[in-house]
């Protein structure tokens, strides 16, 4: 069992590098929390990505938040249909045309209990506000650079096995 900061961590498969662990450490607590805020405010991963996305772009067309959240605009109706009877969101018609209709956030996600939701992240970003700012931007450089190369070789091993099976 190895230690990061004060929490326990496992190592991920195999002889992981400590950094390697951390970062799995990380994913896993932040997933965590997620979840259990999400469960606590009876919300599913996509409504807390919604709610997220329309509080950062109020007014937004379900048409827009389907293109986002990667949906179909069947599938975002029927969720905001569902948020709004929760009270949750609710949709305003366009003045100019009652056949469109613009989302907007009635829950205040900075307030409790919906600040929950982002809770973790906050937490981590006051303590990454403690660094160093240079040793941020290192940091920050090296985790960008690493996830585009690992991305990168992760798309052209995947595009390679399907130019394989196509030619099969």
């Amino acid at each position: 069992m190895n230690n990061v900061g004060s929490g326990p961590m496992t190592e991920v498969a195999g002889d992981s590098s400590p950094l390697m662990a951390a970062l799995a450490f990380y994913i896993r607590e932040r997933d965590k929390a997620a979840a259990q805020a999400r469960k606590q405010l009876g919300v599913n991963e996509l409504d807390a990505k919604a709610l997220a996305y329309v509080g950062a772009h109020p007014g937004i067309r379900p048409s827009e938040l389907a293109g986002h959240l990667g949906v179909t605009s069947a599938g975002v109706t029927t969720m905001v249909e569902r948020l709004v009877r929760r009270g949750i969101l609710r949709r305003e018609f366009d003045v100019n045309d009652r056949r469109v209709n613009h989302i907007h956030l009635v829950v205040d996600l900075e307030k409790e209990p919906w600040s929950q939701l982002a809770r973790f992240d906050r937490m981590c970003e006051r303590i990454i506000g403690r660094l160093d700012p240079q040793v941020e931007a290192d940091l920050a450089a090296f985790l960008t650079h690493t996830t585009e190369a690992a991305r990168d070789e992760a798309r052209r091993v995947d595009d390679a096995a399907a130019s394989e099976s196509s030619v099969a």
